[in-house]
């Protein structure tokens, strides 16, 4: 009886035992079967999410009708709720399987909406917003995990590097320097690891994206103390103007609303679809906060490489954080639409669009920067459709006898002597002249206001629009040929002159007369307290006159289209006194309807001030000035 129930007891002292192995068995196949379906159901978001971000991805960057909104708004609310769900079953999902560059590929997605939605909007908020989902992903290590992996993916390698493109854009636009060459040593680092991880692929194409990242950079590599491109209210608002730019609201003023940038040069600087230039343009038509430019939070990383966040939840990126960074006393920026490389048809047609949806008070900038030589275009003449012709045709197609936009046959002549046509050139060689533009296709669109900015060596081709409009008399602003003095690749190494002027004028006077910009802090900044004197007093001057065009006086009271204007004062001066000392250059800088004569570069309020700057920086003998200012300045 003893033994039985010795072997009783034993017997449920085994059962006992048992029970909570069995049991945190069963619990965790429980585990298990949640996580899986955490996962099947984050799997079902990513593909729903996907699909979504595929209709938004094939709309073109300047679509704002009802249809891209509805998509945006179905894309956003996709990936909101995918983020959130993953955000709550981190564990459940990571236990199931979840890599973490998946969640990185999400943010990635992410970031690549806020910063098309910047694209259509020009809101800097949404720039902000890329900014903060792609730090992110770097300063976590998403995609580090897989690349340590002992057979690496070749197509999660692509989506690497292309990540890395996209953030050094982002991080470019938002003037963060430090972070933008810190980019650039990463990409370039993981395109040759990637070399060495994958030998049997050629990563030709990215090694030529990294030499274009180097280029483009050392090009934009200015002086250290040198601001950002931007409309900054501290520096580029003259309060001595303000009473008088006032007046102009008694009448007619315009708003800039919209910006097309586009440009065509042959080996020019660019970063992958945005080139020097446009990117230079692009940068003049935004708001600079109030501070020297936007500071993100910094957050302190941890011991394991992630991230300390305030809310203590693992992987949590705080996708409100932009409008904390927006200044609320700034009006929005003026839209913009930057087309790389385009062809005639496809430039015309955004113009229709953009033209179709501008408001009664406001007006078009067009922006274009591109060669005017046969070297990028066929050597016959091509007529305005694109057809070959003699030049008796082409007179005839661009119009009846007397008509402003009519070609006599001696300007042919000459253009043909000087290696130009009446056109500016958007394509190779080798298009059949189907990407010549000129100035008849622009025509049909100045009935509505426009403001062109033609930078080409055939820019004076386009003077023909004046007095051809059909509405509305444009404003033109037309660059100078390239001078003589200057060499070639000083100016391709460094992007267009004329645009350079227009959007940062000291450095590009400095540039000019050959003089580095990386100088000592006072001596730079002297110079652009004189030149924002100069400014200053021709914004007053210009706003007084009483022969200013209503053309520019209903655009006046826009900052950005009169700092425009006034630095385009500076360059045409500039030029001027340059040429005047031997330079063999062709035509000056010219704006149509022409700005009063009180400004022009023969007036001693314009050379004065030249006068002092050259003086100051010890370039005198770069210019020939009028022997009554000379002789007035030497005697005082």
């Amino acid at each position: 009886k003893k033994t039985a129930r010795e072997r009783l007891l034993l017997l449920l002292l085994l059962l006992l035992l048992r029970r909570p192995r069995a049991t945190a068995m069963a619990e965790e196949d429980d585990r298990g079967a949640v996580a899986s379906d955490d996962l099947a159901q984050f799997r079902s978001l990513v593909h729903a999410a996907d699909r979504k971000f595929a209709r938004v991805r094939d709309l073109p960057p300047w679509a704002r009708g009802p249809l891209h909104l509805l998509h945006c708004r179905k894309a956003f609310k996709a990936y909101t709720r995918l983020w959130q769900f993953q955000q709550q079953r981190r564990r459940q999902l990571l236990a199931g399987g979840l890599r973490r560059w998946e969640i990185g590929d999400i943010a990635s997605r992410i970031g690549q909406l806020y910063y098309g939605q910047y694209q259509r909007t020009s809101e800097v908020r949404f720039l902000l917003e890329a900014y903060v989902f792609y730090e992110a992903i770097v300063s976590r290590g998403y995609f580090e995990a897989a690349r340590a992996a002992s057979r690496p993916d070749l197509k999660l390698r692509y989506k690497e590097l292309r990540f890395y493109v996209r953030f050094l854009i982002v991080a470019l636009l938002l003037n963060r320097t430090d972070e933008v060459r810190q980019l650039a040593d990463r990409f370039r680092a993981l395109v040759e690891e990637s070399k060495a991880a994958f030998p049997a692929t050629n990563f030709k194409e990215w090694k030529q994206v990294a030499q274009e990242i180097s280029r483009f950079l050392k090009a934009d590599a200015s002086s250290k103390i040198a601001r950002p491109l931007r409309y900054n209210v501290m520096f580029d608002a003259h309060p001595s103007s303000v009473p008088h730019i006032a007046r102009f609201h008694a009448n007619r003023v315009l708003r800039l609303q919209d910006a097309l940038l586009t440009s065509y040069r042959q080996n020019e600087i660019k970063l992958a679809e945005l080139t020097l230039d446009t990117f230079r343009m692009l940068q003049c038509l935004e708001w600079e906060p109030s501070g020297s430019s936007y500071q993100l939070p910094k957050k302190e990383s941890c011991e394991n490489g992630a991230l300390s966040d305030q809310s203590g939840t693992s992987g949590l990126i705080d996708i409100n954080i932009a409008a904390d960074l927006m200044d609320p006393d700034l009006p929005p920026n003026p839209r913009k639409a930057v087309i790389y490389h385009p062809s005639i048809s496809h430039l015309l047609a955004v113009t229709a669009t953009i033209c179709e949806e501008l408001s009664s008070d406001s007006i078009l900038l067009i922006y274009i920067s591109a060669s005017g030589k046969t070297d990028c275009s066929v050597a016959s003449q091509k007529d305005f459709h694109g057809k070959p012709s003699n030049s008796s045709k082409a007179n005839h197609a661009s119009g009846k006898k007397g008509s402003p936009l009519s070609r006599p046959a001696a300007d042919d002549t000459l253009n043909s002597n000087t290696n130009l046509r009446s056109y500016v050139c958007l394509g190779s060689q080798g298009t059949g002249g189907s990407n010549n533009l000129y100035p008849e296709d622009l025509v049909p669109f100045t009935r509505k206001p426009l403001f062109l900015i033609i930078d080409s060596e055939n820019s004076q081709a386009f003077k023909t629009i004046h007095g051809a409009e059909r509405g509305e008399t444009s404003a033109l602003l037309l660059s100078h040929e390239k001078l003589s003095s200057v060499s070639d690749t000083g100016l391709t190494s460094g992007g267009s002159q004329f645009t350079y002027f227009l959007t940062a004028p000291l450095q590009a006077f400095y540039q000019l007369v050959g003089l580095s910009s990386d100088v000592e802090d006072d001596a730079y900044s002297n110079a652009d307290s004189l030149l924002s004197s100069a400014l200053a007093e021709w914004e007053v001057a210009l706003c007084t006159s009483n022969s200013l065009d209503q053309v520019w006086a209903q655009v006046l009271s826009d900052p950005f289209l009169r700092r425009l204007i006034l630095r385009f004062i500076f360059c045409r001066a500039v030029i001027s006194l340059f040429c005047s000392s031997g330079d063999s250059a062709g035509h000056l800088p010219e704006c149509l309807p022409n700005l009063p004569e009180s400004l022009s570069p023969e007036s001693a309020v314009t050379q004065v001030y030249i006068h002092h700057l050259a003086e100051r920086l010890g370039v005198l003998d770069h210019f020939q000035f009028l022997d009554s200012i000379r002789d007035s300045l030497q005697s005082r």
